[in-house]
């Protein structure tokens, strides 16, 4: 059965109206159809009030076609895989990403003919089949964590046509055998960018991917430029983004690991002047950049309820927390603070540094990557932020 397929048509052109599609890519996005990777039994994801559905194919096809010809995520596997059911799982693990931000990744990514590319994290397979259509099958290398869904995708690719290289294998390790790449595309969120990928980057390559600190859910992409001697990368963060982050770099706190005799425990106990809205907890901030690269290897946990704001600080590294209540309109609050790190007293350092500066926005950062790992610096490579 034919459907109308005017949504995207419509999508097509208000890509290329915003300048997320770029003309160069504008012919491969309208051959190579988001709605061939997607399964029967999908959940997009709703932009406003944040949550997910079920959309079947077969009970109802105009719905299905709708939302795979719409501007929005799409989950396709929940809970690596273990998931049953048509509810929505609890852990979204595969996604089909937005196709305002899929061109926009592409668009920096500033192919040309003759590039080689490896993808990191394949998904859906529809990323990877732009890439091959534009730059041939034999040029482009798409690695998958999962062999479940590495397999989908090759089966869908291979019914279209496309034939790029599909990988069953950790993507953080990249693809040495087909190396070196002209570009280095990731799909999935990190904390940590591998010098593997420059490794297997050519001289003056680029390699784009969502990156952000484990103090809070949002990344920023950002752009890295091998160096001429292929020993170093460097680039500045750039658009805001929310990618589910590749599997090896999840974080999930167990709190009763971190106070095994109930709160406050051992905790010692002080005052801070910072408020809910110093802390932007209710909402993107720019602090909350800053403060991930100031006090690394921290996530952070907030609960309104009415003008209360439950506050919670855990290392990553060790079971060193910290606590607090911000009340709207109260001047001072109560901090509880345990182990050998002072998590509160750190964030703290990190809000005066970021005021000393001149409240910086995620734009004036970006890292450097060697084979020690990566360092954060603030407007150039050669001014490194302080860890606090």
């Amino acid at each position: 059965m034919e459907h109308d397929r005017r949504d995207r048509r419509e999508l097509l052109e208000r890509l290329r109206a915003s300048g997320a599609l770029r003309a160069d890519w504008a012919a491969t996005f309208a051959v190579v159809d988001r709605a061939w990777f997607l399964p029967d039994l999908m959940w997009p994801y709703d932009m406003g009030s944040r949550s997910s559905r079920a959309v079947d194919r077969c009970a109802d096809p105009a719905a299905w076609y709708g939302c795979a010809d719409a501007d929005v995520p799409i989950t396709v596997q929940w809970d690596d895989g273990h998931h049953h059911g048509t509810g929505p799982g609890r852990v979204p693990s595969s996604s089909v990403s937005m196709p305002s931000v899929v061109a926009s990744m592409l668009a920096g990514l500033d192919i040309r003919p003759g590039h080689r590319a490896l993808e990191i994290g394949t998904g859906s397979g529809w990323n990877a089949g732009l890439l091959a259509h534009r730059l041939g099958d034999d040029r482009v290398v798409t690695v998958e964590v999962d062999e479940a869904v590495a397999e989908a995708a090759r089966k869908r690719l291979n019914q279209h046509g496309l034939h790029p290289a599909v990988v069953t294998g950790d993507g953080l390790l990249g693809f040495a055998a087909a190396a070196p790449y002209d570009r280095i595309i990731a799909t999935a969120g990190l904390r940590r960018i591998p010098f593997t990928w420059v490794e297997q980057t050519g001289p003056s390559g680029l390699i784009l991917a969502p990156w952000g600190t484990a103090f809070g859910n949002t990344d920023h992409l950002i752009r890295l430029t091998v160096s001429d001697d292929g020993r170093t990368a460097s680039g500045r963060l750039s658009a805001p983004v929310e990618f589910m982050k590749i599997r090896s770099q999840r974080h999930q706190v167990d709190q009763p690991a971190y106070l095994p005799h109930g709160f406050p425990g051992d905790a010692t106990t002080a005052t801070t002047t910072l408020t809910a809205g110093d802390l932007g907890v209710d909402s993107r901030h720019p602090f909350t950049t800053a403060a991930g690269l100031l006090v690394p290897d921290c996530t952070l946990m907030a609960d309104r309820r009415g003008n209360h704001v439950s506050t919670w600080l855990y290392s990553l590294n060790d079971h060193s927390w910290a606590a607090t209540v911000l009340t709207d309109g109260t001047p001072r609050s109560t901090v509880h603070q345990s182990g050998p790190r002072r998590l509160w007293d750190e964030l703290t350092s990190a809000h005066h540094w970021w005021t000393q500066n001149n409240h910086p926005g995620p734009d004036r950062f970006g890292l450097t990557i060697t084979p020690e790992g990566q360092t954060p610096w603030i407007d150039t490579p050669a001014n490194p932020i302080p860890r606090t």
